[in-house]
C-alpha cells in the first residue's frame, strides 16, 4: 500500500481544477504527500492551542449507570402500557400512534414513534416553548399547561417574564429599537420585504449586494455570496465543491446541516474524533495510503469540515493544528463559523482572529448571520474564483430565494457596528463584554461544583445533568425563578450527557448573570447536579477536607 501511495505521488501535476472554481498546482492533493510526512506523528500539544483549556470531566460511574438505568426503566414501562393499552385497559391516549393509519404505510420508524410518545412526550412541555417578545436578554413566555400529559397544551392567556439563557443573542442586537431596527425598516419601505425570486433568475438588490461587499472586508477575504437560510448554505452548498471521488473529514460533532451537505455530495465521508489532532492525523494518513475504495485511485480532493464553535459542546476549534495538518496533508479546509463569527476574537471577527491567525490560511470560511447579528442567512467567503463558482452552480443561488432586503441591512447594520464603522466604539464595548460575562458565568458555575463542557472564552456553556428526569426539572425549576434555559438531551446528544445549555449575551448584566447563577445553585442542591470534582469546586473542596 506504501508502494501504492508513492507510485501516485509522482503522478505530474498540471494545474487541474482543486476545490471546484480555482486552479491549484496539485490535481491530486492527497498523493503529493512524502512517505516521510505519513510517517511522522503530530502530537495535541504541539500548537499554541492547548486542549487542557477545555473542562471535560468523565462521567461517573453512578451517575451512568442511574442514566441507563432511568432510560431503561422509561421503556419497560412504556412497553408494559402500550400492551395494557391493547388490552383496553387504561391507555391515556398511548395508542395515538402518529405511525398508524389505515392504508397508509408508516411514516415513522417503531423506535422513533416509541421514544416520541414515552419519554420525549413526558417532558415535551421543556421543549417548543412559544415566545411573544424579541429573544433579547428578557423574553415573555406565554403561560401554557397540558390536560393530558403532554399530548396537547392550552394557553392561559398569561406571560412570564424571565432572564434568557437560551437564545444565540450573543452581541444583543436582537433588538426591536435602536439603529439597526430603524435601518431594516426603512429597507421594507424602500425596496420591499422580497425579491420573489432566486439569485440565479433576477439577482439581488441595493442590500444584498452591499452586505456581499462588506462580508468579504469584514473577514479579509476576497469576495462572499450571501444566502437566506443557515442550514442551507451548509446543505445546498457542499455538494457543488466536492463529489463522487472526492474525501470529506469531518469533525464527530459536526452540525447536522454539515452531514447533510455531507451525504447529498456524493463524497466519501470519513470522520475523526472531536477537536483530536492526533486522530485527524491518522485519519489523513490512512485515507491517503489506502486511496478510493475498489479503485484504490487517489483521491480528487480531501476537504476538512469543522466548526469553529461547537454549539452543543461549547469547545473551540483547534485551527491552528487543523491548518498545518491540512497543509502537511495538501487537503482543503471548510470552516463553519455559525457561532463563533462576531462572538470571538478581539475584533469580533470569528476564529481566525480569535487565533490570530491570516483568514487566507482557510479555503473556505462559512458563517450565519442568525447568531451575533441579530438577523437570518448565512454566507460563503474565500477566493473570488471560489465565490464566482458557486454563484454559477450552487443549488442555493438556483433554487432558493434570495435574501429579503431588511435581512440583509440588519446585518449591515449590526456588522457595521461591530467594524467601529458607527465610531462611537459600541461595537468593542459589546464584544468586550461577551467576552467578559463567557468567562464570568463559566467559572463560577465550576465554583458550584457543576460540570461545564467547553472552553472558557465561548459563550455557549453546556451544563452537565445525565439523567432524563432532571432535564425536565431542571428547565421546569429555573423557569418559576424567572430564567429560560435549554435543556437538551438524547438523541441530541450522547445518551449519558443529557445538559442545560446557557448562551451568554453582550446583553446581559453582571446582576442577570448573578440570578441565574443563584438560581442554579439552589436547584443545583435540590437535583443533586453538582457532579463535579475539579479542583476548587464545592465538593472536591468537601472531599478533600
Amino acid at each position: 500500500m506504501v508502494a501504492c501511495a508513492t507510485k501516485a505521488a509522482r503522478r505530474p501535476t498540471n494545474g487541474h481544477i482543486g476545490i471546484n472554481g480555482f486552479k491549484t498546482h496539485i490535481r491530486y492533493p492527497s498523493a503529493d504527500v512524502s512517505f516521510a510526512a505519513l510517517t511522522t506523528p503530530v502530537e495535541n500539544k504541539k500548537f499554541d492551542f492547548q486542549d487542557d483549556r477545555e473542562s471535560r470531566e468523565q462521567v461517573s460511574l453512578s451517575a451512568a449507570f442511574l442514566t441507563y438505568f432511568s432510560y431503561g426503566l422509561l421503556t419497560v414501562v412504556g412497553y408494559v402500557l402500550e400492551g395494557l393499552a391493547k388490552l383496553g385497559i387504561g391507555g391515556h391516549g398511548l395508542m395515538r400512534d402518529p405511525r398508524v393509519k389505515e392504508g397508509i404505510a408508516p411514516l415513522y420508524a417503531n423506535f422513533e414513534s416509541f421514544f416520541t410518545r414515552h419519554i420525549y412526550r413526558r417532558i415535551r412541555d421543556c421543549w417548543n416553548r412559544p415566545i411573544c417578545s424579541v429573544p433579547g436578554c428578557k423574553v415573555l413566555l406565554k403561560d401554557r399547561y397540558t390536560p393530558d400529559n403532554g399530548w396537547t397544551f392550552n394557553f392561559t392567556g398569561t406571560t412570564t417574564e424571565c432572564i434568557n439563557m437560551g437564545s444565540y443573542n450573543y452581541l444583543g442586537f436582537a433588538e426591536n429599537v435602536g439603529p439597526c431596527c430603524r435601518a431594516a425598516a426603512e429597507a421594507i419601505r424602500t425596496e420591499g420585504l422580497t425579491l420573489a425570486s432566486s439569485i440565479s433568475e433576477l439577482g439581488v438588490g441595493r442590500a444584498v449586494r452591499e452586505l456581499e461587499i462588506l462580508v468579504a472586508e469584514f473577514l479579509g477575504l476576497d469576495d462572499a455570496l450571501v444566502f437566506g437560510m443557515g442550514f442551507a448554505t451548509n446543505s445546498l452548498n457542499l455538494p457543488a465543491l466536492v463529489s463522487k471521488g472526492c474525501l470529506i473529514i469531518s469533525d464527530q460533532w459536526n452540525h447536522a446541516s454539515l452531514i447533510l451537505g455531507s451525504r447529498l455530495s456524493g463524497a466519501s465521508i470519513r470522520v475523526f474524533q472531536h477537536n483530536n489532532m492526533a486522530s485527524l492525523e491518522q485519519v489523513l494518513k490512512d485515507s491517503i495510503i489506502q486511496g478510493q475504495p475498489r479503485t484504490k485511485r487517489p483521491w480528487k480532493k480531501i476537504l476538512i469540515v469543522v466548526e469553529g464553535i461547537y454549539s452543543m459542546e461549547g469547545t473551540i476549534v483547534n485551527l491552528p493544528g487543523i491548518i498545518e495538518l491540512k497543509k502537511r496533508y495538501k487537503a482543503y479546509l471548510y470552516l463553519d463559523e455559525a457561532h463563533s463569527i462576531g462572538a470571538i476574537g478581539p475584533r469580533g471577527r470569528g476564529i481566525t482572529d480569535y487565533f490570530g491567525i491570516d483568514p487566507k490560511e482557510v479555503d473556505i470560511m462559512m458563517g450565519t448571520f442568525t447568531k451575533s447579528f441579530g438577523s437570518a442567512g448565512g454566507y460563503i467567503a474565500g477566493k473570488k474564483s471560489i465565490v464566482q463558482y458557486l454563484r454559477s452552480n450552487s443549488h442555493a443561488t438556483s433554487y432558493a430565494a434570495a435574501m429579503s432586503p431588511p435581512v440583509a441591512q440588519q446585518i449591515i447594520s449590526s456588522m457595521r457596528i461591530i467594524m467601529g464603522k458607527d465610531g462611537d466604539g459600541e461595537g468593542l464595548a459589546r464584544i468586550k463584554a461577551l467576552a467578559a460575562n463567557s468567562r464570568y458565568f463559566r467559572r463560577r458555575l465550576t465554583q458550584l461544583g457543576f460540570i461545564v463542557y467547553g472552553h472558557d472564552d465561548s459563550p455557549v456553556v453546556p451544563l452537565i445533568l445525565y439523567q432524563p428526569a432532571k432535564i425536565a426539572e431542571f428547565v421546569r425549576l429555573m423557569t418559576k425563578k424567572g430564567v429560560a434555559v435549554v435543556g437538551v438531551g438524547f438523541p441530541a446528544t450522547p445518551l449519558i450527557e443529557s445538559r442545560a445549555r446557557f448562551c451568554l449575551s453582550a446583553g446581559h448584566t453582571r446582576e442577570m448573570l448573578d440570578t441565574v447563577l443563584e438560581a442554579t445553585d439552589a436547584i443545583g442542591d435540590k437535583l443533586l447536579i453538582k457532579y463535579s470534582m475539579k479542583p476548587g469546586s464545592k465538593k472536591a473542596i468537601k472531599y478533600e477536607l
